[in-house]
Formats: C-alpha cells, sequence, structure tokens
C-alpha cells in the first residue's frame, strides 16, 4: 500500500541564513507492502555460547562514529573461520549483532548471514547502489541506498516494514538513537525518522550535497556536507546549535566526504584537501587544525586520545585528540580512502591496490598484513573480527581469541 504524509509536512522554519534551515516536505512518499519477489528464509538461531559480544550496531560501530573497540584485545588476526565471496564490492563494511552479520553489496542488494557459519539467511535487491554499512535497530535493520530510498526490513527473515522515498541518492549509512532514523541524501536534506514507521520527525536543509553519514554527540546530530559545512542540530526538534562554515583559501571553501566521529568532548573531521579538522563538540569552536597535505576521504578513526586518519598518498596518521601533534605516521605502497578500524592497540586499514594493514597504536609500526581489502577493513566483536576484503567476508580469529568457536 502507498500513501503520502500529508500534502504539506507540519515542520515550522525557523533560522534559514547560511547554514540550512528545518524544512517542509511537500509530499512524501512511504511503503509499506512488501513486493519483492526475492524467496527470504526463516533465520536459524546460532548456539547463544558462539555468539559475540558486544554488537556492532552501524558504520563506525556506535552513535559517535568512532569506529573504534580499543578495549577489545583480540590481537593479530590468526586462524580464517570461514570465508565467503559475492562477486560484487562491499564498499562499507557489515553490521553485526546476536550471532548474524549484515551487509550491503555496492550494486543494490543487502544480505543477512549467519555469523558462525557464513550461511545466507536472507537477501535483498535495492533501488539503486547501497554503499553504506546498514544499521540494526532492535529486530529492524535499516538500508539506505543511492535510489533514494531508506528502508527498514524485519531482521529475522528481510520482510519489508517501510521504506520512505526520498527523492534523492542517500550515500548516508543510517544511525538509530532513541527511536529515530538519522541519514543525509544528496540534495542536502539531513533526516530525522520514526524508526517504527518511517515518518519523518524533522527534516533539515543543510543547503549542500550530503554524501557523509551523521553521528550523534549527546543531544546533537551531526553532519558534513560537500560545501563545507559543519553543523550539529538538536536531535529533539532539529534546530541548528552550530554551524561553521571551513574555508579552504580566500576564495574557496572545503569540501567534506568524511563524515564527522567524536570522543563525546571534540568533534573531528577531514576534508577532502586533507584538512584535519577538532571542533568542540559543545560550541563549535575550532580546537586545532591539521593539513595532511593531499586527497583525503576516510572518515577518522578516534580512541585513547588519537585520532587516525589514512589518506591517497599512502600514509596513516596518529594525531593526539587535544592539541592536533603528529605522533606519528607510516606509510604504505598503496592508496588508503576509506576508514581505518581500531582493535585494542592495533589499527587496521586497507588500500585501493588490494592490501590490508594493522599497524600499532603506539608508534605506527606494522604488526600485520594480508594481500586483501580495498575500502574500510570491516570490524570486531568479542571473539573474531569479520572482514569486508575486496568482495568477501572473511572470518578471523584474533591471535588472543578463546578456544571456543
Amino acid at each position: 500500500m502507498l500513501f503520502a504524509l500529508g500534502g504539506a509536512l507540519a515542520l515550522h522554519f525557523r533560522s534559514p541564513g547560511s547554514a540550512g534551515s528545518i524544512t517542509s516536505l511537500g509530499s512524501v512518499t512511504i511503503k509499506t507492502s512488501d513486493t519483492s519477489t526475492r524467496a527470504v528464509h526463516p533465520a536459524k538461531k546460532p548456539l547463544q555460547a558462539k555468539v559475540d559480544e558486544p554488537c556492532w550496531n552501524n558504520f563506525g560501530g556506535d552513535a559517535l562514529r568512532s569506529l573504534a573497540r580499543p578495549n577489545l584485545n583480540l590481537g593479530r588476526p590468526t586462524k580464517v573461520v570461514w570465508t565467503r565471496g559475492f562477486h560484487d564490492e562491499i564498499e562499507y563494511p557489515p553490521s553485526y549483532c546476536n550471532g548474524y552479520l549484515y551487509v550491503n553489496l555496492e550494486h543494490g542488494r543487502t544480505l543477512a548471514l549467519n555469523a558462525q557459519s557464513g550461511h545466507i539467511i536472507w537477501s535483498r535487491k535495492a533501488a539503486g547502489f547501497t554503499a553504506s554499512t546498514p544499521a540494526i535497530a532492535g529486530p529492524r535493520l535499516i538500508v539506505s541506498t543511492h535510489g533514494g530510498n531508506v528502508t527498514a526490513y524485519r531482521r529475522s527473515d528481510g520482510r519489508l516494514l517501510w521504506q520512505l522515498e526520498t527523492g534523492a541518492a542517500v550515500e548516508s549509512s543510517p544511525l538509530v538513537v532513541g527511536g529515530a532514523v538519522y541519514a543525509g541524501a544528496a540534495d542536502g536534506k539531513l533526516y530525522a525518522l520514526n524508526v517504527r514507521t518511517g515518518r519523518p520527525l524533522w527534516v533539515y536543509n543543510t543547503g549542500g550535497r550530503i554524501s557523509s553519514s551523521p553521528s550523534v554527540v549527546g543531544g546533537k546530530v551531526c553532519i558534513t556536507t560537500y560545501g563545507g559545512l559543519v553543523t550539529c542540530l538538536r536531535r529533539s526538534n532539529g534546530q541548528r546549535i552550530w554551524a561553521v562554515w571551513v574555508r579552504r583559501d580566500f576564495v574557496r571553501y572545503e569540501s567534506f566526504y568524511a563524515s564527522p566521529s567524536s570522543d563525546g568532548k571534540r568533534i573531528f573531521t577531514v576534508a577532502r584537501s586533507g584538512k584535519v579538522i577538532a571542533f568542540a563538540a559543545a560550541s563549535g569552536h575550532t580546537l586545532w587544525t591539521y593539513n595532511l597535505g593531499t586527497l583525503t576521504y576516510g572518515t577518522p578513526a578516534v580512541a585513547n586520545g588519537r585520532v587516525f586518519v589514512g589518506n591517497l598518498a599512502g600514509s596513516l596518521s596518529a594525531i593526539r585528540a587535544t592539541t592536533g601533534a603528529l605522533l606519528w605516521r607510516t606509510s604504505v605502497s598503496g592508496r588508503i580512502l576509506a576508514p581505518s578500524l581500531v582493535v585494542g592497540n592495533l589499527v587496521f586499514f586497507s588500500t585501493l591496490q588490494g592490501d590490508t594493514y594493522a599497524a600499532r597504536t603506539t608508534d605506527g609500526k606494522i604488526a600485520w598484513h594480508v594481500s586483501m581489502g580495498k575500502f574500510s577493513p570491516g570490524i570486531a566483536a568479542g571473539r573474531h573480527y569479520y572482514f569486508s576484503l575486496n568482495g568477501r567476508l572473511v572470518v578471523y580469529r584474533g591471535r588472543f581469541t578463546k578456544s571456543q568457536g
């Protein structure tokens, strides 16, 4: 069944300014019927004794988009538990919870897999490319697509629960916090949706293309744009708390593909020019900048007072979160496009040339290497690494993983 959300959604227009405004949607469409012809299979519950904890519910692993589990000591990846190829790219890493992996394939398919065996539980075709990470929201899985949709599936069997048609590509990996789904679209709109129904709670028009993924820091939801804007809004109603236009020079503004990440006090992001910036989360005051000097796209990872960011010149840098001082830089043969991943005292990163490395967070020394990988390397739970390498899921035990499973 198709229905419209009223002729004009009652969203109040506030403070237009040059940094965007809460906007009226006009007419939006939410689909609730399941028109897929692809068979779905009921999920088999994994043995609870072998379920990894904690969950990794979204791109970044938490609402801060920190891309880090510094207290998880798995050690170097060792034994391969299982591997599965999909004849497609996996640009963004999977999400994981309760023994199940959820992954988006680049050419428009979402899969649910048993994390113990790699068995595909269900598969859904999307309208357009899916270069994002699905977000787990209790019994729901939220998926965004370049076809202009934000969709909720039932995690257990892939049944469509609702689908919002935005009218613009949605490259953002969605984030679910407190019953709201947050995602940005290419037309500059940042959406807050009811997680149960898909109905918009509010919509904020930033005025610039959004390719990044929003992060949540306390009562704020923050986003970056291609137009050079970094802004934080009130989660409850979408009102702007602060906004900063970042200049590249006297005539140009910066452009952001990277998402904002945070340690709870500061917000970190990096412009495509290579300028890493730290803002005070409360006020938007610029605390420091550090220039990597080359094209950079990957969202910074944040752990233990350090910010980790790779660039297309093939170097990974560790920067002190409080001051912006460079702590170390490690260079490899290859270009680093995607975000890194911190697990314990290791930071993992991949190159477009097809290699994945782990460097020590303390000094940048390379501690592990495998000749697979292209984009963001993957995620980790309590006992395993779940890596997405060259369109293949590879599950590793860590050196310190306990013997079970």
